[in-house]
């Protein structure tokens, strides 16, 4: 057989044995506390339409989706975010609801990166979307969520970067940037390259109010104190002061949720994702080069799917998150109650009216039939091997 066959293509693996079933422990653990906040489970195809992630929406390039054909000529694309299949969801079968809708989901996306970035190509992501909500509570009480995901995962240290989409657009409406200077500008600041920010803003003519705002695109503050000095500051460009304002309005919010401290703004981040229009934000953590959460508010979405919806939302990025737990040496308990019965022939009907008991009691368990060729102490073995907390002999 060719070997060629055993591996995984770039950018994808396999998960097996202890590491699964860590995997989908940490999932059932953040699962239910969206559960706890009202959240509604929802699934969404594996693949849709090209359109839904188009250009239009501001959602993946093209270059980075998987695509293909069925049967109609139609193009489909396996899913890179499922933010816009919730949204299309939420457009189709909640167009009558008045009330806020709340869904939560648990899927893999697909991203074709580029092999050297070092990342995944198939992640899972368990997120929430709040639908129907423009209120600055609904932006708090996500934030609350994504601070007890991460809490209930096991992390003691971590913090949640706050911006504002209107922060960095009423930069660029101020400055009048051109498209090419705006995509300069974001990728600079995507790359943490705040220098390289202060040396773009010196090439263009600006008012020195302005400069001082451009300044502050790297900045962090930890409380409304450090906000009210940019609130101050944006005093000429209403588009800018309206975000901060939305953002000290947010931070009094965190505070009756007890979450403050796990929060840090930084006004002008960005994010690859064009359609949000409020507060973006991502969670961080040691051990981990990149966001384990993102999420943000996209209350213009809906709007490409027939409905005016306010929305926001954010994902846990799983395999991201087990890695940053695993590099900080945080355990995730399994518990091991799988007991293994091995029997000789004779004891066939002992061993299966047994093991029937046990499984209608909920215990888990394990039938082999004796191999002769095997000792006893081989069957030990193969049981420690594999976590198994009791062997019986019939």
């Amino acid at each position: 057989m060719d070997r060629q066959l055993l591996h995984t293509p770039d950018g994808v693996r396999d998960i097996y044995d202890e590491e699964c079933e860590r995997k989908l422990v940490l999932q059932e653990r953040l699962h239910r506390v969206l559960l706890r906040y009202g959240y509604h489970p929802i699934q969404t195809p594996s693949f849709e339409f090209f359109d839904i992630f188009g250009r239009e929406i501001g959602t993946t390039p093209s270059k980075d989706l998987y695509k293909f054909f069925d049967r109609e000529g139609n193009t489909l694309v396996l899913r890179p975010d499922i933010t816009p299949s919730i949204a299309r969801c939420a457009a189709k079968y909640y167009s009558e609801e008045e009330m806020p809708v709340r869904l939560c989901y648990m899927g893999n996306t697909y991203v074709n990166n580029n092999s050297y970035q070092g990342r995944l190509k198939e992640r899972t992501q368990l997120g929430a979307e709040l639908l129907g909500d423009s209120s600055v509570d609904a932006d708090a009480e996500l934030l609350a969520m994504a601070v007890a995901c991460l809490k209930a995962a096991g992390l003691g240290e971590f913090q949640i970067s706050v911006g504002h989409a209107d922060f960095f657009g009423g930069l660029l409406d101020a400055a009048g940037l051109l498209e090419e200077q705006e995509a300069q500008l974001r990728e600079l600041i995507s790359n943490k390259n705040f220098f390289g920010v202060e040396e773009f803003a010196e090439t263009l003519d600006l008012p020195e109010e302005l400069r001082r705002l451009f300044g502050m695109l790297g900045n962090f503050y930890a409380d409304a104190v450090g906000l009210s000095e940019v609130r101050e500051a944006a005093g000429s460009y209403p588009r800018i002061q309206r975000a901060v304002c939305n953002l000290e309005e947010l931070y009094a919010i965190l505070e009756i949720y007890g979450i403050a401290r796990y929060v840090s703004f930084e006004p002008g981040m960005v994010s690859d994702y064009r359609y949000y229009t409020g507060i973006v934000f991502a969670g961080y953590t040691f051990g981990s080069g990149e966001p384990v959460l993102r999420g943000g508010r996209y209350d213009k979405l809906l709007q490409c799917f027939g409905r005016d919806l306010a929305s926001i939302g954010f994902a846990v990025v799983i395999d991201q998150l087990m890695a940053a737990l695993l590099r900080q040496k945080i355990a995730i308990p399994l518990e091991h109650r799988t007991l293994l019965i091995v029997y000789e022939s004779g004891g066939r009907s002992e061993a299966v009216r047994r093991a029937e008991e046990l499984r209608a009691d909920g215990r888990a368990v394990e039938l082999i039939l004796r191999d002769a060729g095997k000792s006893w102490e081989d069957y030990i073995s193969y049981a420690k091997r594999k976590h198994i907390a009791e062997v019986r002999f019939i």
